[in-house]
């Protein structure tokens, strides 16, 4: 059995993740401070890949990054690296695709956060950096991390807008969704099986992580709030 698919789907998810991790920190941050309709206007923009088919998403990527394109032109004239149809061009795929997942997931983190440990890190004279990698990012890790395994979850089994950016080549841009839908197209459904039951297997360690991500002691908070 051909184990590229799992390399190759972990490979982009991983690199998808390791983008959207700061990216999605970076936006939530910033963003839940705006005014309301102006974050309400945003938030529209930053969640629409998450609502719209995968299929739509990778149509917009073809029509952005493709060789008949202003900047797929140009890759492929000045760098000779085409966009589409290789294997990282699933990263762009499933960084549009998941990264509503990290943002809404962090943002409403970082929305429960309590200010006044920042008020009181401030009042020792500590910048605003040190407070939020020190202060803030600890007491909004737990939401942060299920966002992040919730968005690897995600990119690991993206099929719609991977499949039309990067098609389908064994040992090149193969996944393991790809694989599923290839090898039951042909009829092979063995292999087909063998690779939904990894994929099932992914998916439950996943949500088994993102359970024990979740905080399971709100009488705790209470007691702490009281």
């Amino acid at each position: 059995m051909d184990l590229f698919p799992l390399y190759n789907s972990v490979r982009i998810a991983l690199i998808s993740s390791v983008i959207i991790f700061f990216l999605g920190i970076f936006a939530a941050y910033y963003i839940r401070k705006l005014p309301a309709k102006v974050k309400g206007a945003i938030d529209v923009i930053l969640t629409l890949p998450l609502v719209l088919p995968p299929t739509v998403v990778g149509f917009f990527l073809i029509k952005i990054l493709g060789p008949n394109s202003s900047l797929g032109s140009i890759a492929v004239d000045y760098f000779n690296l085409p966009l589409i149809m290789n294997w990282y061009s699933a990263i762009f795929a499933t960084v549009i695709v998941t990264f509503p997942l990290m943002y809404r997931t962090t943002r409403g983190a970082f929305e429960a956060y309590n200010e006044n440990l920042s008020f009181a890190a401030q009042t020792l004279g500590k910048s605003n950096t040190w407070i939020f990698w020190k202060v803030i990012l600890p007491n909004c890790k737990k939401g942060v991390m299920a966002g992040l395994v919730l968005s690897f979850a995600r990119a690991l089994g993206e099929y719609g807008a991977t499949s039309m950016v990067s098609g389908y080549t064994p040992g090149k841009t193969a996944t393991i969704s790809t694989s599923v839908y290839q090898y039951w197209r042909i009829g092979q459904d063995e292999l087909a099986y063998k690779w939904v039951l990894i994929n099932v297997l992914i998916s439950f360690v996943v949500l088994v992580a993102i359970n024990f991500l979740e905080d399971k002691t709100p009488e705790k908070k209470e007691m702490s709030h009281a």
